[in-house]
């Protein structure tokens, strides 16, 4: 099953790969590292555009991530929905009806364990696994959970997006143009 018709959720770090993503037929994509004064023009400036972003909280430079940046990213710059790692973060964002993703950082079993725990506390709407390259751990955490699961860091080949993909990822969250590139030239926007 996909993401709203996506496979491929292309995230971008620069503003010059946000422009790219603007002319691109995705319909949701990632705003990574931005600057708090800049997050809400770029949010309208994607939803004029037809698009859906959703932003990652944890990389607005100027803007403390707990409770109270969340309430203020969900109702002043009101985007699709918010990725973070903390749990405060999904819990405001669930709370404003925004889609809540929950960024895991999987280094090793300790950590799995504990995202466990954490999912169970705050039960997002998606979890995003990172690194993204171990479709082993993707599996795992999509029966184990029932969440789905988007796949990111690490993609760097058409081969790591269709791994991810038959291990169970919703969709593919990857910085890497040449990927969006593919996947639309390809016709699919990612569309399995």
């Amino acid at each position: 099953m996909t993401f709203h018709n996506q496979t491929i959720l292309p995230a971008a770090r620069k503003v010059k790969d946000f422009e790219k993503l603007l002319d691109l037929s995705y319909e949701y994509i990632v705003i990574l590292d931005t600057h708090v004064n800049q997050i809400k023009s770029i949010v309208d400036l994607a939803r004029s555009r037809g698009k859906k972003p959703l932003v990652h909280a944890d990389l607005i430079d100027g803007l403390k991530n707990d409770e109270h940046a969340a309430e203020y990213i969900c109702q002043i710059v009101n985007p699709a929905g918010v990725v973070s790692t903390r749990a405060g973060v999904i819990a405001k964002t669930k709370q404003n009806g925004l889609l809540a993703i929950q960024r895991l950082f999987l280094l090793d079993t300790n950590a799995l364990e504990k995202s466990y725990t954490l999912i169970e506390r705050t039960n997002p709407d998606y979890i995003e696994v990172l690194p993204g390259v171990m479709p082993h751990i993707i599996s795992e955490v999509c029966q184990r959970t029932g969440i789905p699961v988007f796949a990111g860091g690490f993609i760097r080949t058409v081969n790591d997006v269709e791994q991810a993909l038959h291990a169970g990822a919703s969709a593919v969250t990857t910085s890497n143009a040449e990927l969006w590139k593919y996947y639309e030239r390809i016709g699919t926007r990612g569309n399995e």
